[in-house]
C-alpha cells in the first residue's frame, strides 16, 4: 500500500481552517486533524491569499494583519508542515495542456494541481470547479474537494 499523499491546502481551505466562524470551519478542521500526521504543505500564493482575504476590513471575521500572521505562523511551525516555493510557470508546456484551459478564471485552478503533481501531493480545496485535465500527469488522485 502506498503512503498517503501530502495535502496541499489552497487559500479557501486555509481561510476556513483559521476562521472559526467560517461556514466550512468544522468540516476543514475535522478533515485536517485526520491528515495532519501524514503531512501537509503550503506555498506563498496560498499563505499570502489567506492573509489578504482575512485581513480585509470587509471580511466578516476580519483580523489585523499582525494577529492573523501570528496565528498562521503558529500553524505553519509544526513538524508536519512543508513550505513549497512557487517555482513553476503556467507557460511551461511540459506541465500544462494549454488547449484545455477554458479562460482567465482558471489560471490559479491550473497552477494548484500542477504544484500538487510536481510534489506528489494532493490539492485540498473547497472549490468543486477545479478540473485537473489541463495539467499533465494530474488525475482525480491529486484532488480532494471537501465541499462543493
Amino acid at each position: 500500500m502506498a503512503a498517503p499523499l501530502i495535502a496541499l491546502l489552497d487559500v479557501n481551505t486555509l481561510v476556513a481552517l483559521h476562521d472559526s466562524e467560517h461556514v466550512h470551519h468544522s468540516l476543514v478542521l475535522d478533515w485536517f486533524e485526520t491528515i495532519v500526521a501524514a503531512g501537509w504543505a503550503s506555498f506563498p500564493l496560498a499563505q499570502n491569499g489567506c492573509l489578504r482575504v482575512m485581513s480585509q476590513p470587509q471580511y466578516p471575521n476580519a483580523r489585523s494583519f499582525g494577529v492573523l500572521s501570528g496565528a498562521l505562523a503558529a500553524t505553519f511551525k509544526g513538524p508536519q508542515h512543508a513550505f513549497w516555493n512557487d517555482d513553476s510557470s503556467l507557460l511551461d508546456e511540459r506541465r500544462f495542456r494549454h488547449d484545455r484551459n477554458h479562460g482567465h478564471r482558471q489560471l490559479t485552478d491550473l497552477y494548484l494541481p500542477a504544484l500538487a503533481v510536481r510534489h506528489k501531493a494532493r490539492l485540498v480545496t473547497l472549490d468543486g470547479g477545479i478540473a485537473a485535465s489541463a495539467v499533465v500527469g494530474a488525475s482525480a488522485h491529486h484532488l480532494v474537494t471537501l465541499a462543493a
